[in-house]
């Protein structure tokens, strides 16, 4: 699902008409653990309670595992907003947020520089 780019939020001339933490409340920190990685998806429950239309926006975005970073793109606000908006949504049980595993194995320098003579090569 694309976020329209005009509406309400949005004006050509103007920019966002809406202040970003005006979205998020004034809050600053989200509620659930999140990071730009974290994969964040659609449980399929409808959220209980009112939520603004940036909620409505990023659970429309949430059909499939999707990104933080990848949402905050899409709805055009800072990562933090985002992730504000994305605890709210977890918080009530509208969407499944999954954190990265850390990676235990090292990174293979000789794939790496094969990787970096081939796009070289390339250009």
């Amino acid at each position: 699902m694309s976020v329209p780019k005009d509406g309400p939020l949005l004006d050509d001339a103007a920019g966002r008409l809406i202040r970003p933490y005006t979205v998020s409340g004034g809050r600053t920190r989200p509620t659930a653990a999140l990071d730009l990685l974290s994969l964040v998806m659609a449980t399929g429950s409808k959220p209980q309670g009112h939520l603004g239309p940036e909620h409505s926006m990023a659970l429309g975005l949430c059909h499939g595992p999707t990104s933080v970073a990848e949402i905050s793109a899409h709805l055009r606000l800072p990562a933090v907003v985002t992730k504000v908006l994305l605890s709210d949504l977890v918080d009530c049980g509208a969407v499944t947020a999954r954190t990265p595993r850390p990676c235990d194995t090292r990174t293979d320098r000789s794939l790496l520089e094969a990787v970096l003579d081939g796009l070289r090569r390339r250009l």
